[in-house]
């Protein structure tokens, strides 16, 4: 059996699905919202910062759970999650004109994301008492 070692149980799995999804939305709404390169002394600068400090600590957890992570679905859906945060934080730092592969790659790579968490559900899902308390 592929040995967990941060989604441990079905309700861990469930909940980084529930986030792939969310942030899935939230990159599909990013195509009507075209980024601009952040500049540091236009108007809406301190908000970008904000954001990009966001996406780096996000994007340093997530790298840190590939880290950790032990089974090949696991290590592969935390890799998929951090992909896509980079992507979101060189989109905020450089902008969609000057990489347009950011944000189509965020969409791919949660959409990916998605696909594996689901997989990882089931895995849990499928497991019975019996098979648990056997190991």
């Amino acid at each position: 059996m592929a040995e967990f070692a941060v989604l441990t149980n079905r309700k861990r799995a469930v909940i980084a699905l529930a986030h792939s999804l969310v942030f899935l939305g939230i990159a599909v709404h990013g195509f009507a919202s075209p980024r601009p390169a952040l500049v540091l002394h236009a108007p809406g600068a301190v908000s970008g910062m904000i954001l990009v400090g966001i996406y780096l600590i996000v994007a340093s957890i997530l790298g840190w759970l590939v880290a950790i992570s032990r089974c090949a679905a696991e290590r592969l859906y935390f890799a998929l999650c951090t992909s896509s945060a980079s992507f979101g934080l060189l989109r905020t730092i450089f902008g969609d004109a000057a990489l347009p592969v950011a944000q189509c790659g965020r969409v791919v790579l949660l959409t990916s994301a998605v696909v594996v968490g689901v997989w990882i559900f089931r895995f849990f899902s499928r497991l019975v008492p019996e098979d648990i308390l056997s190991e």
